[in-house]
């Protein structure tokens, strides 16, 4: 059985280039965003984290916590991005992981709740995410449900 490896970017930051670069890989935001984020992030200016699962060198599952995620409600911050884990390892708890991870490593600094959105049903709420509301994102002329973890 795999063992994978949960990391803060904070303690691999020269992943930091081939995190943003994986990130951009899967979301198609620019690689810019995410290494403005990440460099904040590595700086101190923020305490809004970037969270990879490491499977020996190769990233398996990232995640990032943000300001906000591209929607109108700006006053729910701050907010989960970028959430994935590879094709050949889901189903191994990875995402999940990563979102326990973050929660209590944002908690710890004394952020909380945090929030999300996704078009997901019934798989954030397995790791203590609720339904908040629905949300329109910038990119997309319908709406999006938006969780919240308290």
């Amino acid at each position: 059985m795999k063992t994978f490896r949960y990391i803060a970017l904070r303690e691999r930051p020269e992943l930091k280039q081939a995190a943003a670069a994986w990130f951009h890989d899967k979301w198609g935001v620019p690689e810019d965003a995410y290494l403005a984020c990440m460099d904040a992030y590595l700086n101190g200016e923020t305490e809004y984290g970037w969270y990879l699962c490491l499977d020996g060198d190769r990233i398996v599952g990232g995640m990032g916590v943000i300001e906000n995620d591209f929607h109108e409600r700006k006053d729910l911050s701050p907010n989960v991005c970028a959430v994935y884990t590879e094709p050949d390892c889901r189903g191994r708890g990875i995402a999940g992981t990563l979102l326990n991870f973050a929660v209590d490593d944002m908690r710890a600094k004394g952020i909380s709740p945090l929030y999300l959105v996704t078009d997901h049903v019934g798989f954030y709420e397995r790791y203590g995410w609720e339904f908040l509301c629905m949300v329109r994102c910038e990119d997309r002329p319908e709406m999006s449900r938006m969780y919240i973890h308290r």
